[in-house]
């Protein structure tokens, strides 16, 4: 069962109260490079990313916000540290929502001009809380960027907008620690009814990267704890989503109609090029918008018995393969037309 959290709109992308789960990314161009950065955010659009966060570290990067929103379809998030004058001009500039930490964006006046000014428009504030910035006293407190630690920081932040009548809020407490993170999250879901985005902060590379966020993600959005996901990774952004996607899609979250592969992991019997094949059959079925789950297999006796819960697939070896359609063989082809048979199954469909 889903935790229920209230719904806000970042540009026109709901969030909590019941919305489909949102993927993110954030851009690693230099946002003051308008054109980089929108092709960069053009990219993750056809890749399916829902909502995108871009750095602004300076006012000039503040300023190039609305030469940006103007050239891309998704909603697009302000990240601002310690400056209020830079939360100021991205509302200015039409950003959807800001990132910020309500604790060090400056003075309580400071904070509440920018509360203000979000509030005219409509600009929901994520509360981002990280381990890797949290308050001295509550270091000093807790001697560990601890789950305990995130929640009281968090909470603190919550009252500073609330003190101000300001509830459009969203949270996130990251920790790089799976552990730590996942505490986190359950204990805030029970305290507050803010939507909640949730992620592993510096998961680190693909491999390890994507297996510590789809434990710690994958873990929370099991239990019902989460409303929007990014996938931290040192790498291509367009990956994060690629992940992200994939995580939502092995839980039955992903509400996209689109096309799912399964494959079997190879073995002593596979006289085929498997991993090949469903890197081509991967790349071919991008941007197919058909609700379908497709079969690789690599044995062509056991595959369509493997994998009857598949829609449509595959298997093949020794020149020759077949096709099959829920675990049924529908052809039989040789080997080096299995691809173009897949497709004009998955025409048919």
């Amino acid at each position: 069962m889903r935790k229920k959290t209230r719904r806000l709109y970042i540009g026109d992308v709901p969030v909590g109260g019941g919305s489909p789960i949102t993927v993110q990314s954030m851009t690693n161009t230099k946002t003051s490079d308008v054109k980089a950065t929108v092709e960069q955010i053009l990219e993750l659009e056809r890749e399916g990313c829902d909502i995108i966060r871009v750095a602004v570290p300076d006012m000039e990067a503040a300023c190039c916000l609305g030469d940006i929103k103007r050239e891309i379809s998704i909603p697009l998030v302000a990240d601002i540290h310690f400056d209020y004058r830079l939360a100021l001009k991205a509302v200015e500039a039409g950003a959807d929502a800001l990132r910020i930490n309500p604790g060090n964006i400056g003075s309580d006046r400071c904070l509440e001009r920018v509360v203000r000014a979000a509030s005219a428009k409509g600009v929901p504030i994520r509360i981002g809380v990280n381990s890797g910035s949290l308050e001295r006293g509550l270091l000093e407190k807790y001697k560990t960027p601890c789950a305990e630690a995130l929640v009281e920081s968090a909470l603190r932040n919550i009252r500073l907008l609330e003190n101000l009548g300001f509830f459009d809020i969203k949270l996130s407490l990251k920790a790089s620690d799976v552990n730590t993170t996942v505490k986190a999250y359950r204990v805030i879901a029970e305290k507050v009814d803010y939507p909640l985005h949730v992620g592993v902060t510096e998961a680190g590379t693909f491999v390890g990267g994507t297996v510590r966020s789809a434990i710690g993600i994958g873990s929370l959005l099991m239990e019902g704890i989460g409303d929007t996901i990014r996938v931290s990774l040192t790498d291509r952004p367009i990956r994060e989503v690629e992940v992200g996607r994939e995580i939502l899609k092995s839980l039955g979250l992903y509400k996209k109609a689109s096309v799912e592969i399964i494959s079997c992991p190879t073995c002593g019997r596979c006289q085929i090029n498997l991993i090949e094949l469903a890197e081509k059959v991967n790349n071919m079925v991008k941007g197919i918008d058909k609700p379908l789950k497709i079969a690789i297999m690599g044995c062509a006796v056991n595959g369509p018995g493997e994998a009857r819960e598949a829609d449509l697939g595959i298997a093949g070896g020794s020149g020759k393969g077949i096709v099959f359609k829920n675990g049924r063989i529908i052809r039989n082809v040789r080997e080096d037309a299995l691809l173009e048979a897949l497709m004009e199954e998955i025409d048919k469909y």
